[in-house]
């Protein structure tokens, strides 16, 4: 585990980041346990993960689908989020995980999830991505196709759309990151209302790394992603499991 910060200092880095969570949530007139912690654990070695997972962190979350394959079984306990772009061709490796699905951005990913989950016999969890901001560097579909994108995921006979999922836009110059990012969340969190309002199963907001989380909590995030403030700078590339000798 060259490089990586050992379990007591990851227990330290959660209880700061609890911390940060509980502070928002009171100003906010919120309760922290409304408030999922995901630790994204992209580029670091499973040893990471079941050290969250020993502190209490169960919610892991990963951007790649060939890391998060390789993780799995190497992370007994904990409940997985793919939090990275899904490409098609790779529906057939998430699907039957218990993996919840933050990405879902199209009708023809919504379609291939919902064939592979029936071929499956099971049911896939997801959550809508907007492009709140229409940045061309970040995946999600555009506001205004939102709630389309929902009635049309939720008709499908083998998917469930729990809420809503963004990636702000970075902050310009020396803007606080925190606050850069509060109307992009305050939108999310608008459509989710606008959605809720048909389709009353669309609860969740997820939204917030580790720069801004404050402010997600602020305007209403039950999940955040959390990966630096927990497991330190991300590594030059994703880990594979030869890089430990496994």
């Amino acid at each position: 585990m060259t490089g990586q910060p050992p379990a007591v200092d990851l227990e330290a880095r959660l209880t700061r980041v609890r911390a940060r969570i509980a502070e928002a949530a009171a100003a906010a007139g919120r309760a922290p346990a409304d408030v999922r912690l995901i630790g994204v654990t992209k580029t670091h070695p499973p040893e990471l993960g079941r050290a969250a997972v020993a502190a209490g962190l169960v919610s892991l979350g990963e951007n790649r689908v060939q890391e998060l394959l390789a993780k799995l079984p190497q992370v007994p306990g904990a409940q997985w989020h793919l939090v990275g772009n899904l490409q098609r061709n790779k529906v057939k490796d998430v699907v039957g995980r218990a993996v919840l699905v933050h990405t879902l951005d199209r009708r023809s990913l919504a379609d291939a999830l919902s064939r592979r989950a029936e071929q499956q016999g099971t049911v896939q969890r997801v959550l809508v991505q907007v492009n709140v901001a229409d940045d061309p560097a970040k995946h999600g579909c555009p506001c205004d196709e939102t709630l389309a994108l929902v009635a049309y995921a939720r008709d499908l006979p083998h998917l469930v759309v729990e809420g809503l999922m963004t990636v702000p836009p970075l902050p310009a110059g020396d803007d606080d990151p925190s606050e850069a990012a509060r109307p992009h969340f305050a939108t999310l969190r608008r459509l989710r209302d606008d959605a809720r309002k048909r389709f009353p199963e669309v609860v969740h907001l997820s939204m917030g790394m580790s720069a801004d989380l404050e402010a997600a909590v602020s305007e209403g995030a039950t999940m955040i992603r959390i990966g630096t403030a927990l497991f330190g700078p991300r590594q030059a590339g994703p880990w594979r499991p030869q890089e430990v000798g496994t």
